[in-house]
């Protein structure tokens, strides 16, 4: 009988950083899990998502303004499964609700709305101090994807 052989998991680099708790963190963070898509060979379209996902999630969290943490934290990688998790935690304890209905003219209430349509799942985890939102998609990574550095 031939012994199994176990499935080689590629554990991609996380990106992990902590941006300060201003509005310009959005785009930087964008700009972070943009680089680390294309090292790691995603697929344009499905890093667009991403991208906005992200946005939105460090959006809410900078909109939050909890004054017991100045930074938001921000952690994206590639699960086993294939599964792009993006997770931006900060320092406020109100948990994110999606609105039923901005209206045509409001200006926010849709980041959520848009979270909701476009993961595959996403949810709250609560800490002691504030939270952690996080999202997941599929992506597709090309085979043996790239791992130079960052």
């Amino acid at each position: 009988m031939p012994a199994s052989v176990s499935p080689v998991v590629v554990q991609l680099p996380f990106l992990s950083c902590q941006l300060p708790l201003e509005p310009r963190s959005v785009s930087r963070a964008r700009l972070a899990l943009r680089q680390h898509l294309r090292a790691w060979e995603t697929d344009r379209d499905a890093a667009d998502v991403a991208e906005l996902l992200l946005s939105e999630l460090v959006t809410n969290a900078v909109k939050a303004r909890a004054p017991v943490m100045s930074v938001v934290g921000v952690r994206c990688g590639v699960q086993g499964d294939g599964r792009l998790r993006v997770e931006v935690q900060d320092g406020s304890g109100e948990r994110p609700v999606i609105e039923e209905c901005p209206g045509e003219d409001a200006e926010c209430g849709r980041g959520l709305m848009l979270v909701d349509a476009l993961a595959d799942g996403w949810g709250v985890e609560r800490h002691v101090i504030g939270k952690t939102v996080w999202a997941e998609m599929a992506v597709p990574i090309a085979e043996g994807p790239s791992l130079r550095a960052l």
